[in-house]
């Protein structure tokens, strides 16, 4: 009982970080069960696969009725992750589990630096379209350039370089698969600085891509009975309520302080992880 709730306290909380960072969660999940609940790294990351799926699920559809998020670009690049994390699920059940706790914990390093040193930026996404030398609103571009990148672009942005995107999506899968994380912290990266789409348009985007992949990757993990169904209960419905404050209150937060604590858990986590790998 006290374990059940446990659980679902974790689970908000890395709900409501995922949310609101557009990391999907998985990247608290995963160190919590391992550490804090004993569970070996392949369970804890297919549960962390299921957690993710219900982040995604319950953010999703708040970016969609605000129109933040780009359905048609997400869509699109999730075709390749989707195939990522099906290989990555097969190549976890390969690899020995102190392989993938060094990965993790080196993962939890770089995001941590990552997030330290993001400074926030206006977004494009909210902006109309410049005007031209005539006072008039500049065309859509979707409407002038033939190209599918274009077509995939929004108001106010251009969608560029689709090929290095699609690459990145591939790997955001795999990396997804392995380590139990939605896939965001590769994605968000490749859609912001390597395709151009605003910061804000590329988390709500990554949101929605996040369950997909996970999807992928959880069939892996389930065929090969890595799901433990009585931890990812209570794990998901902690993971739903924190997701869903998250997704409404993200613009009320300071995410300046929230980065903070959030930087200080993860390399504090990465010590521990890195530890465990190692002894």
């Amino acid at each position: 009982m006290i374990d059940g709730l446990l659980l679902v306290g974790g689970g908000a909380a890395a709900g409501l970080f995922g949310s609101l960072l557009g990391l999907g969660g998985g990247i608290l999940i995963v160190p919590l069960l391992t550490l804090a609940f004993g569970i070996p790294l392949l369970n804890a990351v297919g549960v962390s696969l299921i957690c993710v799926i219900v982040t995604s699920g319950a953010a999703a559809g708040v970016y969609l009725e605000r129109h933040v998020a780009n359905l048609r670009l997400g869509m699109t690049l999730e075709l390749f992750t989707a195939t990522g994390a099906l290989v990555g699920g097969l190549v976890a059940f390969l690899l020995p589990e102190r392989v993938l706790e060094v990965l993790f914990g080196g993962l939890l390093v770089y995001t941590a630096v990552t997030m330290a040193r993001r400074r926030e930026t206006p977004t494009a996404a909210a902006d109309p379209p410049a005007a031209n030398a005539h006072g008039d609103p500049a065309p859509d571009r979707r409407a002038t350039d033939p190209s599918y990148a274009a077509r995939l672009s929004g108001p106010g942005y251009q969608v560029h370089r689709l090929g290095f995107g699609i690459v990145g999506s591939v790997f955001a899968g795999v990396v997804s698969a392995l380590l139990g994380i939605g896939g965001g912290l590769v994605k968000v990266p490749v859609m912001h600085i390597v395709m151009g789409v605003p910061l804000r348009v590329a988390t709500a985007t990554s949101n929605l891509m996040i369950g997909i992949t996970a999807s992928a990757g959880a069939i892996i993990y389930l065929i090969r009975g890595g799901i433990e169904p009585y931890v990812a209960a209570p794990a998901a419905i902690g993971v739903f309520l924190g997701a869903s404050v998250g997704s409404r209150a993200a613009q009320r937060i300071d995410i300046r302080i929230l980065r903070g604590l959030f930087v200080v858990i993860l390399l504090y986590t990465a010590w521990q992880m890195l530890q465990r790998a190692l002894a």
